[in-house]
């Protein structure tokens, strides 16, 4: 149900913030965090924002945050306050969080000027902002970051994804449960990417090869924000929400891979490997850095980021993912190292530039790495696993889940290199 926020803060009065009552400062406190939370970022830092609010206010805040739902104390001069309070969905959304940054940044100042009610109000504009993409935009976006995958099936993989992503958007807009638009985006992609498919073969004569990249028009659904932003937070010992973050995305994960199982079954696909591509290795690796940055500009789009942070997301992305393929292709370097090193290089060079894009960290680094997560490994591995070829499964299970554990380790390391605060256990 929706809180009045304005209700709890009373009516209107010049009194700063600061010499509120608890009952004030408590729910903004919370509305804050809970904020934050919906953005789609970790309980460090939801917990990070709701303790700069608190010191602001003069109150000492001990708070207990999951994937939904935020439990938290407020204490002053003896009295204290305990909220439960919880979101309806997840989702992931980088220009709110900006903005909900900047409100925290500012907070200090703000408390010794702004009654509750101006406070309620500054936020009830940050809440309440409209996504920056509608449905039609975020499909390109999803369509354009999907083709990144791919090179020869790049046109098909595109049109799926597109197509996918409408459906599911849409969904989402009605507020259908997340596995049912999950499947119905999944299936929408790849019956498109089958019929373009048996389409050019009959116009065309193309070969069957290329059925492979129908696994690429889904990856639009894997769910690389909480996976990583799950491995953080077990970094940082919040294990209740790293649990239910990596729950969250291992329940999107099965839905997306059975669903796209079950569809390549009925048009009698099979995850084969791509098409060897005979280029120069210069002109490879320029093509490699240049669809890199094509796709993570996509999904930083997906995650409603606004163009200049896309794009700085973009250019981290087509260095750290060039890296991790040359690593792949050039030495004796297994998968999940190479993804290490490459989620390494995405984080040091977010913290470099961090400043001059204007935007959080994690709004470069997830975006960056998020074309690493090996969706494909994952769709084969439940593929052979339906077929109950369990050796070919595990395997593909393995090799992606030794990818999974890397990225966020190496997002982590590159935290721990650059952020003071990020190092202390407090």
């Amino acid at each position: 149900m929706k809180i009045d926020w304005q209700q709890i803060a009373g009516d209107e009065n010049y009194k700063a913030v600061k010499d509120a009552p608890l009952k004030e400062k408590t729910a903004i406190v919370g509305r804050v965090g809970l904020i934050m939370l919906s953005t789609g970022t970790g309980a460090w830092r939801v917990r990070a924002a709701m303790n700069k609010v608190s010191r602001a206010l003069n109150v000492v805040c001990s708070a207990d945050i999951g994937l939904l739902t935020v439990n938290y104390t407020c204490i002053e001069n003896g009295e204290c306050i305990t909220n439960a309070l919880s979101l309806r969905t997840t989702g992931v959304n980088m220009d709110k969080l900006s903005l909900i940054r900047e409100f925290t940044d500012k907070i200090a100042e703000r408390a010794e000027k702004y009654s509750a009610v101006q406070i309620n109000r500054i936020l009830d504009k940050i809440e309440g902002l409209p996504m920056n993409y509608n449905a039609a935009e975020l499909s390109l976006a999803a369509g354009i970051a999907c083709g990144g995958f791919t090179f020869v099936e790049m046109v098909l993989a595109f049109f799926g994804a597109a197509a996918g992503q409408f459906v599911r958007k849409k969904l989402m807009e009605k507020n259908i449960t997340l596995l049912a638009n999950v499947g119905a985006g999944v299936i929408t992609a790849s019956v498109v990417y089958a019929l373009l498919m048996k389409l050019l073969t009959v116009l065309f004569s193309v070969s069957p090869m290329h059925r492979a990249g129908y696994i690429c028009s889904m990856l639009f659904v894997i769910p690389g924000f909480p996976l990583i932003t799950g491995g953080f937070d077990l970094a940082k010992l919040d294990l209740r929400s790293g649990l239910e973050r990596i729950t969250y995305a291992g329940l999107v994960i099965l839905m997306a891979t059975a669903t796209g199982w079950i569809t390549a079954l009925l048009f009698g696909f099979e995850p084969e490997n791509f098409s060897e591509t005979v280029l120069p290795m210069t002109v490879r690796c320029i093509l490699r850095a240049l669809v890199s940055f094509i796709s993570v500009f996509g999904f930083s789009y997906v995650f409603n980021s606004k163009r200049k942070t896309a794009a700085a997301a973009g250019i981290i992305g087509m260095f750290a993912n060039t890296l991790r393929l040359e690593l792949i292709d050039f030495t004796a370097v297994p998968a999940s190292a190479a993804a290490f090193a490459g989620a390494l290089a995405a984080g040091l060079l977010a913290s470099l530039i961090r400043g001059k894009a204007d935007c959080p960290r994690i709004s470069l680094t997830v975006p960056a790495i998020v074309i690493m997560v090996p969706g494909m490994f994952l769709y084969k591995g439940m593929y052979y696993l339906g077929l109950y070829d369990t050796a070919a499964g595990g395997e593909w299970l393995i090799k992606a889940f030794m990818v999974i554990i890397a990225l966020p380790l190496g997002l982590i390391f590159a935290r721990i290199l650059t952020d003071e605060n990020f190092r202390k256990s407090s």
